[in-house]
């Protein structure tokens, strides 16, 4: 039995160390490919120029205004939902629903999330716009904040709030000036996370902001979008604009990668 038990244990170590090193493999190969690509096709007009003339000016402007104000919207409502959750609900009924919802919320498919708010801003309206986006962005940010939220501020030692009470201080003041600044670094990192997987995201906004080949801030018609112009641009026959692609889609991933550098720095600091 014992040299049973030995031999499924080095069968598993096997073949979990295979499939380790295969994902390893796959995801070299993509950044690799990517990266040579990406900055072969990296130029300053890239920078300087709208889409409309071979450029991704007026993309990139227009991606991070759309998870910028995502960002503004769902931040707030997240991390309000998590604070009611921990301090406020008292391990209700109804908390437990809400934990239960956000974690569905958060495994949901994005297109889903996409269809939507496409049935409720689009359908309506007649044509796709930068609300539409944003609001499909922010749905998909604030189950990742409300559970960094409640997660974070269920670390924090409750002698720290019975202190405060002790001392006479209201419960909201005891939240936010005692409770938030000793979970501020994890509930940080946790907004940081969600925005660079917004920031990313492509099927939510093709069905809702769609894609402007201009430079603009009119948020109530078609919105430029990074992501949605990469999908566009690797499907066209043409070389030069698969190029502009293969440079935007490098662009992307390092704005990515920095960002949740960034937050793993902050754990690590925290740590």
């Amino acid at each position: 039995m014992l040299k049973r038990r030995f031999f499924l244990n080095k069968i598993v170590l096997f073949l979990s160390t295979l499939s380790a090193i295969l994902g390893l493999i796959f995801l070299f190969w993509i950044l690799i490919t990517l990266t040579i690509k990406g900055i072969t096709s990296l130029n300053l007009h890239l920078f300087t120029s709208d889409l409309v003339d071979n450029g991704l000016r007026n993309l990139l402007i227009g991606q991070f205004i759309l998870a910028g104000i995502a960002t503004l919207i769902g931040v707030p409502v997240g991390v309000l939902a998590g604070i009611y959750l921990q301090e406020y609900s008292y391990n209700s009924r109804l908390a437990e629903i809400i934990r239960n919802l956000s974690d569905i919320m958060m495994s949901a498919p994005s297109i889903v999330i996409g269809v939507f708010v496409y049935s409720i801003l689009v359908i309506p309206v007649g044509h796709s716009n930068g609300w539409a986006g944003i609001v499909a962005l922010a749905v998909m940010m604030l189950p990742i904040v409300v559970r960094t939220t409640d997660d974070m501020l269920s670390l924090v030692p409750k002698e720290l709030r019975e202190a405060g009470v002790a001392l006479g201080v209201p419960k909201y003041r005891v939240i936010f000036d005692i409770v938030i600044r000793a979970a501020k670094v994890g509930i940080t990192t946790g907004i940081l996370l969600a925005f660079a997987r917004i920031v990313g995201e492509t099927a939510p906004l093709l069905f809702t902001s769609g894609n402007n080949e201009f430079f603009t801030l009119d948020l109530n018609h078609q919105f430029p979008s990074l992501t949605v112009a990469i999908y566009n641009l690797a499907t066209m026959p043409n070389p030069q604009l698969v190029k502009i692609a293969w440079a935007g889609a490098f662009v992307l991933v390092v704005v990515v990668l920095i960002i949740n550098l960034i937050g793993r720095y902050l754990v690590k600091d925290k740590k």
